[in-house]
């Protein structure tokens, strides 16, 4: 058999090798060197009876850290994916209106970036799809409801902002099947169970039960607004969610909330955040830092009605966070008012919070700061 071996580039590669060795001179020890050439190199093999070439292209170089939020900046515009059926987190309103905790944060990076806190395209995602829109660049930032967890952060290739809202998965039931919010697993014994598929909630749901001895039927859909549908229809004697879904949607959807119970029952821990793709470093910083100078300026009593006021504060801290001093924004590319543009537009942390989530009776709670005994917490701006 008669193999023909074709090597694209290794004269180009050689040529690199041969200047290196005749005039190039080393880097000192311990200096970095910065190689400014790629050469990829593909070889295809033919063989005889096989009637095709096989291609063996070497992976190109990961994109540095940086390219996607200049991306965006030339853009004009930041692309969110958020949900879009959940009210109080992400919904799109029959006038069209976006509205929601997890869309406010959207508006506060946009807000950040341009100072206009409208310059941000919204996509509806599916908790199947939220993830594959990350990887393939069709949003720059998820903002949907999502629990950070080991797998996702290592095995999809992401990196998760702060968590902005800590939750925890419940089980909402007819109140007629169960004795009260203390009811337990074993008072489900043969339940049917409404729950979205492809979540982490059905994972904790299957592993619960089966930790518990408890036998139950789940009723799987891909969108949870089916699952509350067929809940409210009668066809499950429960439903599962994070806690702040079934209160939120239970009393947007339910005809009568009122004969429905959510068990005090907590099934795990559901740290919900933010994400970017793995390697957009600087979207990440811009991420970070935006959703913890809300939160400092809450600390500091900085809101949307009184920033103005603060600019003329002698407090460095204040100061550092708005800008009016020091040069913290252009160290991860930003304007150095880029949280004095968040708070003047949006808002701080619990402007969001009582704004989108208070009217559901939601209380703060474990999203509360951590001067009130809650876990928001915000690393020094300095």
């Amino acid at each position: 058999m008669r193999k023909t071996t074709t090597l694209i580039g290794v004269l180009a590669l050689a040529s690199i090798l041969l200047a290196a060795c005749g005039g190039a001179a080393p880097a000192p020890t311990g200096e970095p060197v910065t190689i400014k050439e790629t050469v990829i190199v593909t070889v295809e093999v033919t063989a005889e009876g096989t009637g095709g070439t096989e291609a063996t292209p070497v992976p190109p170089p990961v994109v540095a850290g940086g390219e996607r939020l200049q991306a965006i900046m030339d853009r004009g515009t930041l692309i969110c994916g958020v949900h879009g059926t959940f009210q109080g987190f992400g919904f799109l309103d029959p006038a069209g209106a976006w509205t929601g905790f997890d869309v406010e944060f959207c508006r506060a990076w946009a807000a950040a970036l341009f100072n206009d806190a409208d310059a941000v395209e919204f996509q509806a995602l599916s908790a199947q799809d939220r993830f594959t829109a990350l990887q393939s660049g069709q949003v720059d930032v998820l903002s949907r409801n999502s629990t950070w967890t080991f797998t996702r952060d290592g095995e999809l290739g992401l990196t998760f902002g702060p968590v902005t809202f800590y939750d925890g998965q419940a089980i909402m039931a007819r109140a007629d099947i169960v004795p009260g919010p203390a009811a337990g697993l074993a008072d489900l014994e043969g339940a049917n169970v409404c729950v979205q598929s492809g979540t982490t909630t059905e994972l904790n749901l299957a592993d619960q039960f089966r930790a518990a001895g408890v036998s139950y039927e789940p009723v799987v859909f891909a969108e949870q607004s089916e699952a509350f549908q067929a809940y409210d229809e009668g066809r499950c004697d429960a439903i599962t969610s994070d806690r702040s879904q079934l209160a939120t949607q239970g009393q947007a959807v339910l005809a009568n909330f009122a004969d429905h119970v959510i068990l005090d029952l907590v099934m795990s821990k559901e740290p919900l955040g933010p994400a970017v793709a793995q390697g957009d470093d600087r979207l990440a910083d811009m991420v970070h830092w935006v959703v913890y100078g809300m939160i400092q300026a809450e600390e500091l009593g900085i809101t949307s009605a009184n920033v103005d006021e603060f600019l003329t504060s002698e407090d460095p801290v204040v100061r550092r966070l708005l800008g009016v001093e020091g040069e913290l924004g252009s160290k991860i590319g930003l304007s150095n008012d880029f949280i004095y543009r968040t708070i003047k537009l949006v808002g701080n942390y619990g402007e969001v919070f009582e704004r989108n989530l208070a009217p559901f009776g939601l209380a703060r709670g474990q999203n509360d700061l951590w001067t009130n005994g809650g876990l928001m917490y915000a690393p020094p701006f300095r």
